[in-house]
């Protein structure tokens, strides 16, 4: 990989996570902590991040980050996906989180007779003229740049719902298997869908173990599942088991 195109996916990881650990990045693009560091030096000095103890920030580029998340690991987070929508059966009702990895579940339900309700706008343009899904869309404020619904409305109307299946996006797990999320406005938010769902499953590749979040989302044991892939850390997803939570390798 050149370094242009390396400094480039960090940049997207950033605006995806909100900040990165030097390790963390490391391990993503599978180069030595030094060359990291080297790039958040050069991306700092041109502008692109914040450089900071340990690892950098995202600043706001003003570009579409969606899109260039949904660019970043795109074959993993199609696997993991295409086995969510495999534990649903027709007639149920899903909750479709925001993020990139939700979009794709939704890719894979289309022409089941199934209820989606769901706060990420991406989805409600997937899904809105496919007829055998009923689709609902929670009310809320835009945020434009991660195509998203979010605020009071968003969690006031949460609180008048209840569904078969969340699937539910994160920024990281800990490894003591708590879900964190980088993104403060979108937390309250994820914890309103956690208490409207009987089966909450959460979506992470292996580059969220731990990933990051500043932010606690929920504790292990209010998942009933995760769905990863065989690269997550072993300790983390052997912490998850222990704590009652059934672990999925796509």
């Amino acid at each position: 990989m050149l370094p242009k195109q390396r400094q480039d996916q960090i940049v997207r990881a950033l605006r995806a996570d909100g900040a990165g650990g030097v390790k963390v990045l490391a391990t993503k693009l599978g180069v030595s902590e030094a060359t990291i560091r080297r790039d958040l030096e050069q991306l700092h000095a041109e502008g692109r991040l914040t450089r900071v103890y340990g690892g950098a920030l995202a600043v706001d580029g003003g570009d579409e980050p969606f899109a260039d998340v949904n660019a970043v690991h795109a074959q993993e987070k199609d696997r993991i996906a295409r086995r969510a929508a495999e534990l649903v059966h027709d007639g149920e009702s899903v909750l479709l989180d925001i993020g990139t990895t939700a979009l794709r579940v939704a890719q894979h339900l289309h022409g089941r007779s199934l209820t989606v309700v769901t706060s990420n706008l991406a989805v409600l343009e997937e899904l809105q003229n496919d007829e055998q899904i009923e689709l609902i869309v929670l009310g809320g404020f835009v945020r434009r740049s991660y195509r998203s619904l979010v605020g009071y409305l968003t969690e006031e109307s949460l609180r008048q719902i209840h569904v078969d299946w969340l699937f539910l996006g994160t920024s990281g797990v800990r490894p003591d298997g708590r879900v964190m999320d980088s993104t403060m406005i979108e937390v309250p938010v994820k914890r309103a869908m956690i208490k409207a769902a009987d089966q909450v499953v959460l979506l992470a590749d292996r580059t969220k173990f731990p990933g990051h979040g500043v932010a606690r989302v929920c504790e292990p044991g209010e998942l009933s599942m995760v769905v990863t892939e065989p690269g997550a850390d072993e300790a983390t997803r052997t912490q998850l088991t222990e704590a009652g939570v059934q672990v999925v390798l796509a």
